[in-house]
């Protein structure tokens, strides 16, 4: 989740925005003319990488916003031009903030169709792995599927369900729904598997690695599953979760969280590698990826 660091942002150099002031609701002034021409550079050059592999892999749901939005590989988006695109298809907006915000704060913005992107780029020495979101991830990995009104519903019933699960103290199994799904989900398609996740979706070896490599399990999506099971967060996933489509996904989500996290409390966590009894298994992952590093699990069964 997008939880703030308020001690150690403002004397973090990589990123500009980390002292700038900020709004009651945590957003900032974007001042697209303030980005350098490296800047945009560095833009266009993660834009372009991503544009050739996607084609076939990623949804097309994803393709065809992206298209209607107009976005390209021109240079940093101007936030308020795209809110206006995205807000005549969907009612959704993007609000610049300077990085990782409080949780209340993140999901009062999904609940009223805002999305929090944060508004520096990458330095370039982490151009190919961050851990904080940048504008990069956000506006190109999150914000074309806002303009899907099934997916867009469903980010709005997040954000709603959000504040519940602060006030029950279990925000940590929500957290895996979203990092499941939005950041790292998988879905079916007429010709294959697809990415939708944005964590996917602006990375460009995790692109061919979700889809291609013999490593990872990929499990057909199942909500209680999913919040029960851990995550990986410096590297890649060993197991990623396919939905059907965003209509079903909305449909299992849609629903009082009451009584399923009270069978969540008495439930043990499921870790990352795991595979369980019940489990609709699309590919069973040979974990070599991760026997390579020293990283592979004691078990796989």
């Amino acid at each position: 989740m997008r939880r703030a660091n308020r001690e150690a942002e403002p004397q973090n150099p990589r990123n500009r925005y980390a002292g700038a002031r900020r709004n009651a609701d945590w957003t900032i002034d974007q001042d697209l003319p303030s980005y350098s021409a490296q800047e945009h550079d560095r833009w266009r050059r993660l834009y372009a990488r991503q544009a050739k592999l996607l084609p076939g892999r990623a949804c097309n749901a994803f393709l065809e916003a992206k298209t209607r939005l107009e976005l390209s590989g021109d240079g940093i988006p101007d936030f308020a031009l795209l809110s206006e695109k995205l807000s005549a298809l969907t009612g959704w907006r993007v609000a610049p903030v300077a990085g990782l915000i409080p949780d209340d704060a993140f999901f009062d913005h999904l609940a009223n169709r805002r999305f929090p992107a944060g508004a520096f780029i990458r330095p370039e020495a982490e151009l190919d792995y961050l851990e904080e979101p940048d504008v990069f991830h956000d506006v190109f990995g999150h914000v074309p599927l806002l303009a899907d009104p099934v997916y867009a519903q469903f980010l709005e019933a997040y954000g709603k369900g959000g504040r519940r699960a602060l006030g029950r103290g279990q925000l940590h199994h929500l957290a895996r729904l979203y990092w499941h799904t939005v950041e790292f989900g998988l879905i079916q398609s007429p010709g294959g598997l697809r990415i939708f996740g944005a964590g996917i979706m602006s990375s460009p070896a995790e692109t061919i690695f979700s889809l291609e490599d013999s490593s990872p399990n990929r499990i057909g999506f199942d909500l209680e599953r999913v919040m029960r099971t851990r995550y990986l967060i410096d590297d890649f996933q060993q197991t990623y979760f396919v939905i059907e489509n965003f209509e079903k996904l909305l449909h299992a989500c849609y629903q009082d969280f009451a009584p399923l996290y009270e069978r969540l409390r008495a439930a043990p966590d499921i870790e990352a590698h795991a595979l369980v009894e019940g489990d609709r298994i699309i590919t069973k992952g040979d974990f070599h990826y991760f026997r390579a590093k020293g990283k592979a699990p004691a078990s796989t069964a």
